[in-house]
């Protein structure tokens, strides 16, 4: 028999499962479509696991080098095998989490491979079965895979991100070709644990899409104190793979040179997963890219058929996927909800971590917007000082005709924790000043965005203005 529901979801990553839990909170018949794992890419290889390895790396460079503190420790070994049970567990807890959540709120799960028959139906295959599925409204949540190079295709010794957090061992030298989030965080985790990592980046410079050059120049010099090369305008042009590494060829200021490594990290992007959904047969459209355009509610061009996460425009980010699960879901149930990114947190889990969320200040400029940028350094912080983190800044993008405040960024310890009270100041357009005026908790590293402030508004108290 053929089963019918009001909203059928087409994956199970962050925006996936989210989507399915917030239909079925509505009071929607739901049911959502997975082929692989819940938790999709990210819960599974991806956002969690690299910072599960990322937080080993910290726990190894820590213990090797806390002699400022008075603390020394001999013969500090990795037992790797130990570093992936550890991230393994963490996978594990999680997705079987989203699963008893998606379970206690009723809603179906389908293991098998999603394709449209119509714009009202599906035919889901698994190796076992198929069966058509009939739908009032789908949301496509089918996320991206990385982009694998024509010159480096992927195999043993190439890898993409999944590769990369599943090797067995720490590799003595690495290659990673792109100096974006992904290549920067994961060449920087196994930098923490003694790798020698170069990094090829056809960009001026790393991480130079969505941060400034201050945020990006800290992480750069912490990656060279850690023996890191890092070459930039950098073109990478082939690999020769042999059986215990890989040699590999690029140019750089018209200049060929050679690179031996144990492996090679190909992190260049990622493309959307729309490819075999057979998208045409339901009618929606894509661009050449794959990319599905949606508007405001998440719809697709299709009314009944609405697209989130990594397969529409903006940034690939699990949260920006999450967000548009509750928004698309809401539409179908009829609420007036709509997409808005004003709030929208950018992070890099690199050392230091850099966040961003709104303006960047030279972005505000170009818009035409009259701002203060003002900045407070964690040099100036005490709890950043009792930690040994003392290289960074809280920076706040204010428009001066008002005083709200419309951006901030921040490089330093815990940035992915501390940005969030800026985008909720962006989200609820609050002015600098009511940042000041709230009392923060002394000592934390959340004070630095109350200084700030305060230097917005030209009072501050831990720093002469000049």
């Amino acid at each position: 028999m053929t089963k019918e529901y009001d909203v059928v979801v087409i994956g199970a990553g962050p925006g996936g499962y989210v989507a399915a839990i917030r239909s079925a909170q509505l009071g929607l018949k739901t049911a959502v479509v997975e082929k692989e794992y819940v938790g999709g890419v990210c819960l599974n290889v991806g956002c969690i696991p690299s910072k599960a390895l990322i937080a080993a790396g910290h726990r190894y460079e820590t213990a090797k080098h806390s002699d400022k503190f008075g603390i020394t420790a001999e013969n500090v070994k990795v037992d790797y095998s130990k570093v992936q049970e550890f991230k393994a567990s963490v996978v594990n807890k999680l997705t079987s989490g989203v699963e008893a959540l998606l379970k206690g709120n009723k809603v179906d799960i389908i293991r098998g491979e999603a394709a449209f028959v119509d714009s009202h139906s599906l035919k889901v295959t698994s190796e076992e079965s198929s069966e058509t599925i009939q739908f009032k409204n789908a949301i496509i949540a089918t996320g991206s895979r990385p982009i694998e190079l024509p010159t480096f295709k992927f195999s043993k010794r190439v890898l993409n991100s999944t590769g990369a957090l599943n090797l067995e061992e720490v590799p003595e030298k690495i290659v990673v070709i792109g100096g974006g989030v992904i290549g920067v965080e994961l060449g920087g985790a196994y930098a923490n644990f003694g790798s020698q990592v170069t990094i090829l980046e056809g960009l001026d410079d790393i991480l130079s899409v969505g941060f400034e050059k201050q945020m990006s120049a800290l992480v750069k010099r912490s990656l060279k104190k850690k023996g890191a090369e890092i070459f930039t305008k950098a073109m990478a042009k082939g690999v020769e793979e042999t059986e215990t590494g890989v040699v590999v060829t690029f140019e750089v200021k018209g200049e060929e040179k050679k690179v031996e490594a144990d492996y090679v990290f190909v992190m260049v992007g990622r493309r959307p997963n729309t490819n075999e959904l057979g998208l045409e047969q339901a009618g929606v459209e894509t661009n050449a890219r794959g990319i599905i355009e949606i508007d405001k509610q998440c719809r697709t061009n299709v009314s009944n058929i609405y697209a989130i996460g990594d397969v529409v425009p903006g940034p690939q980010l699990a949260h920006k996927a999450s967000y548009e699960a509750k928004v698309a879901a809401e539409a179908i149930a009829g609420h007036p909800s709509e997409i808005s990114y004003v709030g929208m947190p950018a992070v890099v889990f690199s050392d230091p971590e850099l966040a961003s969320v709104g303006y960047l200040e030279k972005d505000a400029k170009e818009a035409g917007i009259d701002v203060i940028a003002a900045k407070f350094s964690y040099a100036g912080n005490g709890r950043a000082l009792s930690l040994d983190s003392a290289d960074g800044f809280v920076k706040l993008v204010v428009r001066k005709e008002d005083g709200v405040v419309i951006g901030g960024q921040i490089a330093g310890a815990n940035a992915s924790d501390i940005i969030s009270e800026i985008g909720l100041a962006i989200e609820a357009g609050l002015t600098a000043e009511k940042i000041a005026t709230t009392i923060h908790a002394h000592p934390t590293l959340g004070e630095m965005t109350m200084e700030a402030a305060e230097v917005a508004l030209g009072s501050p108290i831990h720093v002469l203005l000049k």
